[in-house]
């Protein structure tokens, strides 16, 4: 039933992202005559991008079986996903948790840094 639950949660929160990135676009598209800045655009592809990777990160976490998926903390800054954790994880959940993160389509890089390992 809890993973239900996160199952739910999670496909709601990529549904929103989805929808705002929609939103985005149409927003644009029906704004033609006025010119935008070209960072400014640039900088809204990367905000839902490492959104979405910080979502599906979390997701799969959480839904992983021996990984404490709920006391990791998922932060993304331009496709690179830092980990941290303030319960102490094995080396295996810690090498899992990182190996789950590079999974993900769009991760640059992985840092662990953050990880409290034994």
């Amino acid at each position: 039933m809890k993973k239900f639950a996160i199952a739910a949660a999670t496909a709601t929160a990529l549904t929103l992202t989805m929808a705002s990135a929609a939103f985005a676009q149409a927003t644009q598209a029906t704004h033609a005559p006025m010119m935008l800045a070209a960072g400014e655009v640039t900088e809204v592809k990367e905000d839902v991008s490492d959104t979405w990777i910080t979502t599906k990160v979390k997701a799969d976490l959480v839904t992983e079986k021996g990984i404490p998926g709920t006391d990791i903390k998922v932060e993304t800054n331009k496709g690179v996903v830092s980990l941290s954790s303030t319960t102490v994880l094995t080396d295996a959940q810690k090498t899992t948790a990182v190996q789950i993160a590079k999974n993900i389509k769009g991760v640059k890089a992985v840092s662990a840094d953050g990880l409290k390992a034994q």
